[in-house]
């Protein structure tokens, strides 16, 4: 972040990387209603817009779990925007079909317009890092996801039911492969600021 402080609202974040039922059924009271009326003002449903609503929670989940996120600005504005923006990438995808963008719902304030983009930017990452995890051979994929969840390689050696020295190999072998399918693809350059 830039030299923003953290705003109050971060508690929302807090809430959403530890699971925390009541912070989540906090943010579909007070935040969701303004998402679907938007959607569904501009050519969406309720069901896009739960859509709309569950990819933006997930991806504000994986960014709060990787201590990537630092509200500098009101939640609600962040999350519209990001909702928002979703949404209009959507319509893009599926037509040509009009948008009308009621200046009362959108946003123009910098620090919010900043966090989005960061967070953009953060799912197209992670988008890349998924999809060159995908190309990797079954095995690797194996062992990358036993590290990312276990404590200690140890671990991951018994749960494989291989050997320590086996494992670490293997570890370094495809966190390597990994490291050059993300930096040979042609978006790394653009992400990599």
């Amino acid at each position: 972040m830039s030299k923003n402080t953290v705003h109050p609202d971060q508690y929302f974040i807090e809430g959403l990387a530890n699971n925390n039922s009541v912070i989540i059924q906090s943010i579909y009271k007070k935040f969701v209603p303004k998402v679907v009326s938007y959607i569904r003002n501009n050519s969406g449903d309720e069901d896009q817009a739960q859509d709309v609503v569950q990819e933006i929670l997930i991806l504000l989940f994986n960014q709060a779990k990787a201590n990537k996120l630092q509200l500098s600005c009101p939640f609600d504005a962040y999350f519209f925007l990001l909702c928002k923006r979703k949404w209009l990438n959507e319509l893009k995808k599926i037509s040509n079909k009009g948008v009308t963008i009621p200046d009362d719902f959108t946003s123009t304030n910098e620090p919010t317009e900043e966090l989005v983009a960061q967070t953009e930017i953060f799912e197209e990452k992670q988008q890349l890092f998924d999809m060159m995890f995908q190309r990797l051979g079954k095995k690797c994929q194996e062992v990358l996801k036993w590290s990312f969840t276990l404590k200690s390689m140890e671990e991951v050696a018994e749960k494989l039911n291989v050997t320590y020295g086996y494992v670490r190999k293997k570890k370094s072998l495809c966190t390597g492969q990994l490291a050059q399918r993300i930096q040979e693809h042609s978006s790394f350059k653009s992400l990599k600021n």
